[in-house]
């Protein structure tokens, strides 16, 4: 039984490295982007809904989304460790009193609707992840500012190779001209 429980411990650190999740819980609302394939094409499409639950420990964890999509009810389950799923955002925080919000599917309209939770410790974790998700892209803007540099060095050496080339190449032309 420790060999597997040491198996998904590894699996789960190479699925976490790729991507790590945010911290959510049921009754908030997220927007989890999934990878879907169409043939032979890949493309990745955005499921947002309320979390109604999170079930499982481990490497076999699981959270279900619930959305209404045409007027219809419509609920998924993801495995957390999926490759499938590439990522998951938090658009807003709910405030709820219970881990499984079952009850939302007899609720229509407004009674459906969750509170947003203003409280202390969402509104730090909001926070740190919006710094956490600042700090993402600032390090691949920087990387495509590097990248361009680098490229505008490399392409500025090249034109000056040109150049010299160029003026060497009409030198040579002179001189030939000039000994005739």
């Amino acid at each position: 039984m420790d060999i597997i429980r040491q198996l998904e411990a590894e699996q789960a650190a190479k699925i976490e490295e790729k991507r790590k999740l945010p911290e959510f819980q049921p009754g908030d609302t997220v927007r989890v982007q999934v990878r879907v394939t169409e043939g032979t094409r890949t493309r990745v499409q955005a499921y947002e809904g309320v979390c109604i639950s999170r079930k499982g420990a481990g490497f076999q964890e699981s959270f279900t989304v619930r959305k209404i999509s045409y007027g219809e009810g419509v609920e998924r389950v993801f495995p957390v460790y999926s490759p499938l799923v590439e990522g998951v955002e938090i658009v807003r925080r709910g405030k709820v009193r219970r881990a499984k919000l079952y009850y939302l599917r007899d609720r229509r309209g407004k009674s459906a609707r969750i509170s947003e939770n203003t409280g202390v410790r969402a509104r730090k974790l909001n926070d740190s992840e919006r710094d956490a998700l600042n700090a993402e892209k600032a390090r691949i803007e920087a990387e495509k500012v590097a990248a361009a540099q680098a490229l505008a060095v490399e392409k500025a050496a090249q034109d000056a190779a040109e150049a010299k080339a160029k003026a060497e190449a009409e030198a040579a032309k002179a001189a030939e001209t000039a000994s005739e």
